[in-house]
């Protein structure tokens, strides 16, 4: 195949370059742990430790009864000090319990799965699989964090054909999945087959974009003999959004208000994949991941192997310390990332970056629309983002639902390219919000 690409989209300064080549590295480990009981999409655990209690690394300290929830771990061991709430890189507070490290290496992981082999995945239950993936805790490691068991479950009517495995890293600055790309491409294999086995797809694709030639040469090598296709798609934003990237690869289209399912796809990031192979294998729970931080402002930018719930001024102390220009620290990219209102923030299976920007000395305010169309040009959900952040604004939400609204997938590309300086995106989240309370109060 060619470079695989999708209609729309924008090409962002992607300041990969600052960590692109810099190999992981093993995070320190702090005096206090925070580890928030809400990681993931959907239903808050309950607390299985309480105060006082001695925890081993890899045991599990919080779950839930719920399906669409995951199980939280203990990420060293040590002495549960306090269960308490934290903020949420969210800027909600939820429960966490407070881990003091005691600085031993007892750990409590699960067995390795029965029947797992390196060499062929034919000899596991699949039930077996999802099962131990939900007990590791593994969620989707892209940012969504949406609990992996239930993607692996869909209903029986929606048979899964085609598993896309998401290295494009879209977002600037970001390349925590690049060097796991080139570090550890023999686990992101392993873990894709498996994932593929739990969803009996027939074919595997490993896509990522152009602009990472040595991950690209490292998967592919990877992979051979495996039946996995790496293919090579456009550098472009927001090349590594589920949708974008099904289009792109395998030329479905996800309907209005659909899943990937819904086209027989299953797109899961490659931490994800290492994840599950982790949990398999080694028994390992979900309870640490890669890191990068970075910016033009940091004194050593890298990318960090980090415990779940280190709290975020830790992390930045091991890259230089907080700079005396600082302006931001955003979780996540500079397009979809959210700017954090205190450090005091841990971090979380979600987080796939701290990027720290300077102070800027013009403040900006947005003006009217100017009916340009520069946003509806690079729209890749084919919106009217423009129209859509004027119906929110007028509080004509039903208008704005009618427009497409919820299949926004915020990707930003529309506020880059405003030249009004329009917070399109802002408006359609709280249009989006509104509406869902609407919906809450009518009983729907």
């Amino acid at each position: 195949m060619g470079l695989l690409s999708f209609r729309g989209g924008v090409h962002p300064p992607y300041k990969k370059a600052l960590t692109q080549s810099k190999s992981i590295k093993q995070a320190g480990i702090p005096d206090l742990l925070m580890v928030p009981l809400l990681q993931h999409i959907g239903a808050p655990c309950e607390p299985t430790v309480k105060v006082g209690d001695e925890v081993s690394e890899g045991q599990m300290i919080g779950n839930s009864k719920a399906f669409v929830s995951a199980p939280v771990h203990a990420p060293v061991s040590g002495k549960v000090k306090k269960i308490e709430p934290v903020l949420h890189p969210l800027g909600m507070k939820v429960p966490a319990v407070f881990i003091q490290p005691d600085g031993n290496e007892n750990k409590s992981y699960m067995e390795p799965l029965r029947g797992y082999s390196e060499n062929s995945t034919e000899s596991l239950d699949r039930n077996d699989l999802i099962n131990r993936v939900r007990e590791a805790g593994i969620v989707g490691m892209g940012g969504a964090t949406f609990p992996t068991h239930v993607k692996l479950s869909p209903p029986k009517d929606k048979p899964i054909d085609t598993l896309i495995i998401n290295g494009c890293e879209c977002e600037p600055y970001l390349t925590a999945d690049h060097r796991l790309m080139v570090e550890r491409a023999t686990n992101i294999i392993r873990g894709a087959l498996l994932i593929a086995r739990a969803i009996d797809a027939k074919r595997i694709f490993i896509a990522i974009e152009d602009n990472k030639p040595d991950a690209v040469e490292s998967m592919r090598k990877s992979s051979e003999g495996t039946g996995i296709e790496c293919v090579t798609l456009a550098t472009k934003y927001p090349q590594g959004a589920e949708k974008m990237l099904i289009k792109a690869v395998v030329d479905r289209e996800v309907p209005s208000g659909g899943l990937p399912m819904d086209v027989g796809t299953l797109v899961s990031n490659v931490g994800t994949a290492v994840a599950v192979y982790e949990a398999v294998a080694l028994g390992k729970p979900l309870i640490e991941r890669i890191v990068t931080v970075t910016g033009d402002i940091v004194a050593s930018p890298g990318n960090f192997l980090v415990k779940i719930g280190t709290p975020v001024t830790f992390l930045i102390e091991e890259t230089g310390g907080i700079p005396e220009n600082l302006g931001k620290i955003v979780m996540g990219g500079p397009m979809m990332g959210l700017a954090q209102q205190t450090l005091e923030v841990p971090v979380i299976k979600g987080t796939s970056g701290i990027l720290i920007l300077p102070r800027e000395e013009k403040e900006y305010t947005y003006r009217p629309c100017i009916k340009c169309s520069f946003c509806v040009q690079v729209c890749p959900v084919h919106l009217i983002p423009s129209r859509l952040s004027i119906l929110g604004e007028a509080e004509e939400w039903e208008k704005a639902e009618d427009f497409g609204v919820n299949d926004c997938i915020e990707c930003g590309s529309c506020t880059y390219v405003c030249p009004s300086k329009r917070p399109i995106v802002q408006l359609i989240k709280a249009t989006k919000a509104k509406l869902r309370e609407i919906k809450t109060a009518e009983g729907k």
